[in-house]
C-alpha cells in the first residue's frame, strides 16, 4: 500500500465531500432551525447528525458502485454520469448559493415546529421528536442530501482496478468521510459562534470557493470516464 496514493485519495475525497456538504453554510441554517432548543440539545443533535452523516457517506462510498454494477452500469458510465451530476451541483452552488440556502431552510423547516422534552446533557435523548429530526430532515436531506450521495458514489467509482491498491483507496476515502462528519458535528455544535464569527455573507463566499473546487473535481471525474470509453477505441485504430 502506497502512503502517497492513500493521501491522494484522502485529499480528493475530503475536498469533494467538504465542498458539497459545506458544514459552515449548513451551520448558519442549523442555528436558525434549532433556535428553540437549548445548547445542550444542540450539541446532542450535532453529534447524532455527525454519526448519521458518516453512515450515509460511507454507505454511498462503499456500496454505491457495487449496487450500480449489479444492475449492469459500467464503471465508465458511472464516472461520466457522476461527473456530470457533480459538475451540475457545483455549478448551481457556484451561481445560486442563495437558492440552495433557501432550499435547505425549507427542507429543515419542519424541525422548527416540533417540540421536545427536556433532556440531560451527555445522555442520549429519549425516543421522541429530538431523536427523530436528527436523521430526517437535519441529516437527510439537509446535511447529506442527494448531491452528497451522488458525489460519494462517484468517488467510489474511481476505485483502482488493481485489487492491491483498493485497500489504500478505501482507507483514504473512509478517513475523509469520517473527517467531514466530525467537522459537521463540531461546527454544528458551535453554530452560534460560527454565525457571530462569519455571518451569512462570508459563508456564501466560502461556499462559492468550495463549489469551484467541486466543479474541478467533477470535471476530472468526467475526463476519467471519457478516457475509459475512448482510449481503447483510439488504441484499436
Amino acid at each position: 500500500m502506497s502512503i502517497d496514493f492513500t493521501a491522494q485519495q484522502f485529499l480528493l475525497a475530503l475536498s469533494s465531500l467538504i465542498a458539497i456538504v459545506n458544514p459552515i453554510g449548513g451551520a448558519l441554517i442549523f442555528a436558525q432551525v434549532t433556535g428553540a432548543y437549548s445548547q445542550a440539545e444542540r450539541v446532542l443533535l450535532s453529534r447524532r447528525i455527525g454519526v448519521y452523516a458518516a453512515l450515509v457517506m460511507l454507505g454511498a462510498l462503499w456500496a454505491g458502485t457495487p449496487i450500480l454494477n449489479f444492475f449492469g452500469v459500467t464503471l465508465a458510465a458511472l464516472r461520466i454520469a457522476g461527473g456530470l451530476v457533480v459538475m451540475s451541483a457545483a455549478w448551481s452552488q457556484l451561481n445560486r448559493p442563495e437558492a440552495r440556502e433557501a432550499r435547505k431552510q425549507a427542507e429543515a423547516a419542519g424541525s422548527e415546529e416540533r417540540g421536545t422534552a427536556p433532556i440531560e446533557f451527555g445522555r442520549d435523548p429519549a425516543p421522541g421528536p429530538l431523536s427523530e429530526i436528527a436523521f430526517f430532515p437535519l441529516t437527510l436531506p439537509f446535511t447529506t442530501g442527494p448531491g452528497t450521495i451522488a458525489v460519494a458514489i462517484t468517488l467510489g467509482a474511481n476505485r483502482p482496478s488493481a485489487y492491491a491498491d483498493r485497500f489504500g483507496f478505501y482507507l483514504g476515502v473512509t478517513v475523509a468521510a469520517l473527517a467531514v462528519a466530525l467537522a459537521v458535528a463540531l461546527i454544528y455544535a458551535s453554530a452560534d459562534r460560527v454565525v457571530a464569527l462569519i455571518g451569512p455573507a462570508r459563508a456564501r463566499v466560502t461556499g462559492r470557493l468550495f463549489a469551484f473546487l467541486l466543479l474541478c473535481v467533477g470535471t476530472q471525474i468526467l475526463i476519467t470516464g471519457l478516457t475509459d470509453v475512448f482510449a481503447p477505441l483510439i488504441a484499436a485504430r
